[in-house]
């Protein structure tokens, strides 16, 4: 009943016009709103989307680290209890540390990490190989696969460099390093197979290369390790499966999955997110002010109306809920059309790539974009709520008219 009489005062001619064309102003500054708070809130998804593919490229579903210092023991049997734990369907060893990289009178610093077979199972690290192969080589005959960043600093191209690099790291338990520092280094060459390319973080810092030769290097035991990184079956059991490897290891191994792994990067993505929604929404709760102005003349252009409902019998609460309604019902037209609106450019935007990304030194040339279902739902939540903050002093001042009949 509430939104029917609220129907009717919408599509009711007013006998000044100026209430219309404020009462079109606030539904289109709701349109407007509504359309940005989807469009932004899918551009945020579609690159956290972009940002979570790339690093899956280079970390695995979950990792197992030492819980202090930088090596841990992995034995056999542990070994095979990890592999027997349901969900996992590969594992592989790593160890890395800092390496000085040299090719002729160029040099650079890199992570130098060693994995083995099993480390294209547990990442997509082998997609992402721009130029040459994806080949570990062997401990005696070592090749790398740099990024590319590290490629450019060297001066070299990986895929065709005759001359090895020259790699130095420091070994593990070599003593005081100030007093013989020669005798604390390794010293080997390593040839290159292939650059890849990921994103900044990874391109200018890792050189990946087999595992028994960074072994070798580092001076690590046979059943030492810098860490395991674990491929599953399902990467959404990755936070279920966590503490049972935790209680399987013990308390001297740390057990990560991915969000953990890089959880600054999501905490900063989720927080940028959720400070352009608020301030959307403050922006949403500025422009409902017009819907505020609306619907005070239409309560003084109703007066009569009023006086004859309350005549009748209606009570102040019925009153209220009224124009309530004719609030709410100004706010869900404008917010279905500017969802709607914002579905639109949303889709023209993942078809055509009408908005491009500038500079030109991304993954990609245009802004990604998302649809989210609970966005839905938060967008029309909010609507609905600044509608109802809008409407209630006019409806208010609605319920509280005297009645006055002549």
């Amino acid at each position: 009943m509430n939104f029917l009489f609220a129907w009717r005062y919408f599509k009711a001619k007013k006998s000044t016009n100026a209430i219309n064309i404020i009462a079109r102003v606030s539904m289109a500054a709701i349109v407007v709103g509504a359309a940005s708070l989807i469009l932004v809130l899918s551009v945020f998804n579609g690159f956290e989307d972009l940002v979570k593919s790339l690093y899956t490229s280079f970390y695995p579903d979950i990792k197992i680290l030492p819980a202090k210092g930088k090596t841990l023991v992995l034995t056999q049997d542990q070994l095979k209890k990890l592999t027997a734990v349901q969900g996992v369907h590969a594992i592989s060893l790593m160890a890395q540390d800092n390496a000085l990289l040299q090719s002729g009178e160029y040099r650079t610093t890199a992570y130098l990490k060693g994995v083995d077979a099993n480390f294209i199972k547990v990442t997509g690290i082998q997609d992402k190989v721009v130029r040459g192969k994806f080949e570990l080589g062997t401990e005696d005959h070592p090749l790398a696969i740099l990024g590319s960043g590290i490629e450019s600093a060297l001066n070299t191209e990986a895929d065709r460099a005759i001359v090895p690099l020259s790699v130095y790291m420091f070994k593990r338990g070599a003593g005081d390093i100030t007093s013989d520092p020669l005798n604390s280094l390794s010293n080997e060459n390593m040839a290159t197979a292939g650059v890849f390319m990921i994103q900044q973080d990874f391109d200018d810092h890792y050189v990946i290369t087999n595992l028994a030769f960074v072994k070798r290097m580092l001076g690590l035991k046979p059943d030492e390790y810098g860490g395991a990184e674990l491929g599953l079956d399902d990467p959404r059991q990755a936070i279920s499966l966590k503490p049972v490897l935790q209680q399987l290891l013990g308390s001297n191994y740390l057990v990560q999955t991915r969000y953990e792994q890089n959880q600054s990067l999501y905490n900063i993505m989720g927080t940028e997110k959720w400070f352009i929604y608020v301030l959307l929404t403050l922006i949403l709760v500025v422009a409902s002010f017009n819907m505020v102005g609306a619907l005070t003349m239409l309560v003084l252009e109703k007066q009569k109306d009023i006086h004859v409902l309350k005549a009748l019998g209606s009570t102040n609460g019925r009153i209220q809920r009224i124009f309530l309604s004719e609030g709410i019902l100004l706010a869900l037209l404008g917010g279905v059309c500017g969802i709607l609106l914002g579905v639109i450019i949303c889709g023209l935007q993942a078809k055509y790539h009408l908005v491009p990304l500038q500079g030109g030194s991304f993954l990609i040339d245009y802004y990604p974009v998302k649809l989210v279902a609970t966005d839905f739902l938060l967008v029309l939540s909010t609507i609905l709520v600044v509608a109802v903050l809008a409407s209630w002093l006019p409806a208010r001042k609605a319920a509280t008219t005297a009645i006055e009949l002549r």
